[in-house]
C-alpha cells in the first residue's frame, strides 16, 4: 500500500515539486534530486529492496542506490524535489492508470513510498534500435502518485483504439501499457538525409494515454556541444586575430619608430 501525498509544483520551466508529508508517511527519490526539507524528516539511503533491485534501478539509468524521505516527526513536515534540466514534471496517479505506466528511462524524479521502479522492455527489435531510448524503458508500478521529468513542453494525448501518432523517437516521455510502441521509417531519399527529422519516427497506437516532450535530453545535449564547439572555434579565432593585431600594431609601431630616429 502506498503512502497517500499531498504536493504542490512551482515554477514554469525549472519545476519543482513540494511535499507535504504527515507523520510517519515517506517518499522515495532519485538520489541527489532532493532541494531542501524541513524538520523531522529523515533520510534512509538503500537499494530499495537489495541488490537486484538496485541493479534494474541502474538499467533503467538511474542511480542504484534511492533514497526514502521518511517523517519521523508529530507534524506535518515538507521537502522539496528539483528538475534536473528545463522541463515539466509529469503527475501519475498510478491507481488511476491501471498501476503501471511507461516512461523513458532516467526520468523518474519522485513517487509516493511503496511505488516502485521497474525495467521495462521494448516488444519491437526494431523500436529498440532505432526508437532513440533504446531497448530498455521505465516501467512504474503502484497505486501511489509518481512524478516523472519530462523536457521542455508537455503535451497530452488520450489516443482511441486503433488511432495512430507518428512522433519523433525521442520525443515521446510516458504512456500507458495499453499504448502499442513501433518504429516507422520516414521514407523517401530526400525526407531520410534532408528532412532533419531522422530515418525513423515512433509509432504510437492506441488506446491510451501519451504524453510528448518538445525537448529530449538528447536533442539540448546535441544543441549544447554543437554550440561549444561552434564557441571554441570563434574564440580560437579571436585568438588568431589578436596575436596578428599584436604582430601587426608591432609592427607598424617599429617603423614608426626607427622612422623617426632617421629623420
Amino acid at each position: 500500500m502506498n503512502d497517500v501525498i499531498d504536493y504542490q509544483i512551482y515554477g514554469d520551466d525549472m519545476q519543482i515539486v513540494e511535499i507535504e508529508l504527515d507523520p510517519g508517511e515517506g517518499v522515495r527519490a532519485e538520489a541527489g534530486a532532493m532541494m531542501f526539507m524541513e524538520q523531522g524528516i529523515e533520510m534512509q539511503t538503500s537499494t530499495g529492496g537489495g541488490i537486484f533491485k538496485g541493479f534494474k534501478r541502474a538499467i533503467t539509468g538511474e542511480s542504484f542506490f534511492i533514497t526514502t524521505f521518511l517523517n519521523n516527526g508529530n507534524r506535518k513536515s515538507k521537502l522539496a524535489f528539483g528538475a534536473p534540466y528545463p522541463g515539466s514534471v509529469i503527475v501519475l496517479d498510478l491507481a488511476r492508470l491501471g498501476g503501471k505506466f511507461i516512461c523513458q528511462k532516467d526520468s523518474f524524479l519522485c513517487s509516493a513510498r511503496g511505488v516502485e521502479v521497474e525495467v521495462a522492455f521494448t516488444k519491437r527489435i526494431g523500436a529498440g534500435l532505432f526508437g532513440g531510448e533504446g531497448f530498455i524503458l521505465q516501467r512504474l508500478e503502484g497505486d501511489g502518485l509518481a512524478f516523472v521529468h519530462a523536457g521542455g513542453t508537455l503535451i497530452e494525448k488520450n489516443l482511441v483504439a486503433g488511432e495512430t501518432l507518428r512522433v519523433d523517437t525521442g520525443c515521446l516521455a510516458a504512456m500507458a501499457t495499453t499504448v502499442d510502441y513501433d518504429i516507422q521509417f520516414v521514407g523517401g531519399f530526400k525526407n531520410s538525409l534532408f528532412g532533419g527529422e531522422g530515418l525513423f519516427l515512433a509509432k504510437l497506437t492506441g488506446p491510451g494515454l501519451v504524453y510528448l516532450q518538445s525537448l529530449p535530453l538528447s536533442r539540448l545535449a546535441d544543441r549544447i556541444v554543437a554550440a561549444s564547439r561552434f564557441g571554441s572555434n570563434r574564440e580560437e579565432s579571436r585568438g588568431l586575430g589578436g596575436i596578428g593585431g599584436a604582430v601587426l600594431g608591432a609592427g607598424l609601431l617599429g617603423s614608426f619608430l626607427g622612422g623617426g630616429d632617421g629623420d
